[in-house]
């Protein structure tokens, strides 16, 4: 399972689900220069822009991925800003031409003489930070249910869509498991949709990555997002494994509150994909 070529004809989808409540303009990881909010919209800009360069052919961007970004806070909906407002799920090239906007930013790169110099790039931005309101987990993870089952309708054979959830705080809208595992239920001919989570911290307690047991958890709302991940499939394990994680063959999906390059290497593991043609 987990074979399936990802092609035009045949694509494969990602759904991030973006926690937006109050508590998310708190400081990411005890660090004081930003919000987890901000972070967060970062990671996932980045991660849109290399999705894009990932499919990016001589004769432009194939549609090998559709993406969607589903923010909950004050509402649950679509989190994408300007052309793409509103859109639950868009294909990688219509991304790819329509950035809300493109910033100039400060990247310190190697100056081939072992040092490290400034240089400024573009920054392109779909999804901008918010942090507001409650953490409605339950109807986030419900409407995705309803994007994906759709999505299998259209797309029954895919290689099996990756739904990442990223949160820093408790449901405030009852108890979400029964939809996740809904969601992990549903299946393509390839095997069944993988749902990964992410816990943000404010705290400085010790990173927990793709545990294979909650036992070291510490408390009940990450033993909660533990038990709503999928086990990594051997191809995305192996993809771990590679990127230096420590993994068994029970790992999960899930992260408990790391820096934010092993988030971004975490998003970057549940979206990589190598089968494609």
């Amino acid at each position: 399972m987990y074979t399936t070529e990802i092609s035009r004809g045949n694509p494969t989808c990602f759904l991030f689900l973006i926690d937006q409540s109050g508590s998310m303009e708190d400081p990411f990881g005890g660090d004081t220069s930003g919000s987890k909010a901000e972070a967060v919209a970062d990671a996932i800009n980045r991660l849109l822009q290399n999705l894009v360069l990932r499919c990016a052919k001589a004769e432009g961007v194939r549609d090998y991925f559709h993406v969607g970004v589903i923010g909950y806070g004050v509402k649950v909906g679509p989190a994408f800003g300007g052309d793409l407002s509103g859109e639950d799920l868009v294909p990688i090239s219509t991304i790819g031409d329509q950035p809300l906007m493109i910033e100039e930013r400060i990247q310190k790169v190697p100056d081939g003489a072992g040092g490290i110099v400034e240089q400024e790039v573009k920054f392109p931005i779909w999804f901008e930070p918010v942090a507001k309101g409650p953490t409605p987990m339950k109807q986030a993870l419900k409407k995705a249910e309803n994007i994906l089952l759709n999505w299998l309708d259209n797309h029954p054979d895919c290689f099996p869509p990756v739904v990442i959830n990223i949160s820093d705080g408790e449901p405030t809208d009852g108890d979400p498991s029964q939809v996740a595992d809904s969601i992990m239920q549903l299946e393509s001919s390839d095997g069944n949709i993988l749902l990964f989570n992410l816990h943000l911290s404010s705290s400085k307690a010790s990173p927990i990555e793709f545990p294979d047991s909650n036992e070291d958890l510490p408390d009940e709302f990450a033993r909660l997002l533990y038990d709503m991940s999928s086990v990594l499939p051997e191809k995305i394990r192996l993809e771990a494994e590679s990127e230096g994680f420590e993994v068994t063959d029970e790992s999960r999906g899930f992260i408990f509150n790391s820096d934010m390059v092993k988030v971004i290497q975490f998003l970057d593991i549940g979206t990589r994909a190598t089968n494609l043609r």
